[in-house]
């Protein structure tokens, strides 16, 4: 007989150690963290725009949007 996954929350049963959320307070720190580099990742990209280097001003504009991206979703899902 085989055993799939334990579901979290059944009584009895502690389920794994990464299941309970983060508390608020690592959320909001994480989130900061994550907004101070998209800032950086902007100013990189406007300073590369202005001197005529449109591949790097693209890439980190997209560096930006995805860590500004990745801090919304730590803050939001928990």
């Amino acid at each position: 007989m085989t055993v799939g996954p334990r579901e979290p929350g059944r009584p009895g049963e502690r389920g794994k150690p990464g299941d309970e959320p983060r508390p608020l307070v690592e959320r909001l720190g994480m989130a900061f963290v994550a907004l101070v580099i998209a800032v950086l990742f902007g100013g990189m990209a406007v300073a590369a725009w202005i001197g005529g280097e449109g591949f790097l001003a693209v890439m980190a504009g997209i560096g930006a949007l995805m860590t500004a991206w990745a801090g919304a979703m730590t803050l939001l899902r928990g």
